[in-house]
């Protein structure tokens, strides 16, 4: 007595873990001056690939630089309005209006540089250019959000570019989803975390969990769509590839034989039971099949021992034997 799974089969894809996925964008406009990688290249995380000048962010350089200097002069400016309003020289009002400036040149110092921040600038960047004071000439690198293969470039060295428009697409391929779908009843035989067996044509079959399963049905087909992710660091399973994919339904015990016990004779199926006298072939009716045994419905009982290995052998044996006794008679 053992439990035989039923096995469920449906037609998979491959496709691109989409945490995995940058499409890599220009947040102003400019002109590409320089060019760091290119199609089929591999990159890391945040390295440079591609750096745009224009005067749209020498502007945004300027105003950066403009709203800070204005910022630190009203921030002094209100410092001492306090210690003269403590010492009762100025009046209160002139205090208010030194607090009101340095609070507005505080906002508008932070704005410019949220904007630079926001293109991809680091502090460290800004820092430097509060240093040097240079306004002409300044490049705005773009660096790769996540490290990867570049599958797509879109740009060439002087190209003018527009915000938002896509430069590049990188993709890395370590971690993959697989999507198949099951009939309605099928899904709901299954639960997040069950594991599949994925079989690529050509390559060894692996195994994958079930990360999602759609609470909505296909309106046209009526099956439900479901999520498997496998890790994927080889670069064995390609996106858009077809797979197989195998569920186990869980079942519960019941007859068996291994699978190599079950032969054909005469176009019955039976197994070779082991008696005082020698063996015998008894017919049987088969179940389900799978992880190399099968479900007996009739024919044995438990506890019967049956032939797994020499089964070809007693078969010729007693075929040589129908034979003979068809010759003799």
């Amino acid at each position: 007595m053992r439990p035989i799974p039923e096995m469920v089969a449906a037609p998979g894809e491959v496709a691109l873990d989409l945490k995995q996925v940058a499409k890599v964008t220009s947040r102003i406009e400019g002109q590409v001056e320089q060019v760091h990688v290119q199609l089929g290249d591999h990159v890391r995380s945040g390295q440079p690939l591609v750096a745009i000048g224009g005067p749209k962010l020498d502007e945004l350089v300027q105003e950066y630089l403009v709203s800070k200097a204005q910022a630190d002069v009203a921030a002094n400016s209100f410092q001492r309005a306090q210690k003269l309003w403590t010492e009762q020289i100025i009046t209160e009002r002139r205090l208010v209006e030194e607090r009101g400036r340095h609070l507005e040149t505080k906002a508008r110092y932070q704005h410019a540089r949220e904007k630079l921040l926001n293109m991809g600038m680091t502090a460290g960047e800004l820092q430097q250019l509060e240093r040097d004071q240079h306004v002409e000439g300044h490049r705005y690198t773009i660096k790769s959000p996540i490290a990867g293969t570049v599958v797509a470039q879109h740009i060439v060295l002087g190209q003018g570019v527009s915000s938002g428009i896509e430069l590049f697409e990188i993709v890395d391929t370590s971690h993959v989803w697989i999507f198949a779908s099951l009939t309605i009843e099928q899904a709901r035989r299954f639960n997040a975390g069950d594991n599949a067996m994925i079989v690529p044509k050509g390559a060894a079959p692996l195994t994958a969990p079930l990360t999602y399963i759609s609470p909505l049905a296909d309106e046209k087909t009526r099956t439900v769509r479901v999520r498997f992710e496998v890790a994927n660091q080889d670069g064995r399973l390609k996106p858009q590839e077809y797979v197989e994919v195998r569920l186990a339904v869980t079942a519960s015990p019941t007859l068996a034989v291994p699978a190599a016990a079950v032969t054909l004779l005469d176009q019955t199926r039976g197994v070779f039971t082991q008696r005082d006298a020698g063996y015998l072939f008894a017919p049987v009716e088969v179940g389900r099949e799978g992880e190399g045994w099968v479900e007996i419905r009739s024919g044995l009982t438990a506890g019967d021992r049956v032939v797994t290995d020499g089964v070809f052998d007693l078969k010729n044996v007693l075929l040589k034997e129908r034979i003979q006794s068809g010759e003799g008679g």
